[in-house]
């Protein structure tokens, strides 16, 4: 999606949860990819959600803060953005992704 060669990417639907209390979100869909930042030693992840009258509402009403999860269950923070030419939102974030990444066991020698 950014031209990272080592991304991890999820497309499909996600949940948005518009307030921090939120128990219930709205269902858009989803591009969504990240990679691990050596520079900041976190994971940052960015995408775009599809148009939604809900999400662009709750935009212009002030929310920035998002949290997104996934049908398999994953979930993460981000920051949702002003719309785009399309309708939808760009969002990103740092810290764990709202999609599966491979985990990594590191052995002693």
């Amino acid at each position: 999606m950014s031209g990272f060669d080592d991304e991890e990417e999820y497309r499909g639907t996600v949940t948005v949860l518009l307030s921090e209390d939120a128990t219930e979100g709205v269902e858009v869909g989803a591009h969504l990819a990240g990679h691990f930042s050596p520079l900041t030693g976190d994971y940052r992840w960015t995408g775009r959600l599809s148009a939604h009258p809900e999400v662009t509402r709750a935009y212009e009403d002030g929310t920035r803060e998002v949290v997104l999860r996934t049908p398999d269950g994953y979930a993460g923070a981000g920051t949702l953005d002003g719309p785009n030419l399309w309708g939808g939102h760009p969002v990103n974030g740092a810290g764990t992704p709202p999609f599966a990444v491979p985990r990594i066991i590191l052995e002693d020698d």
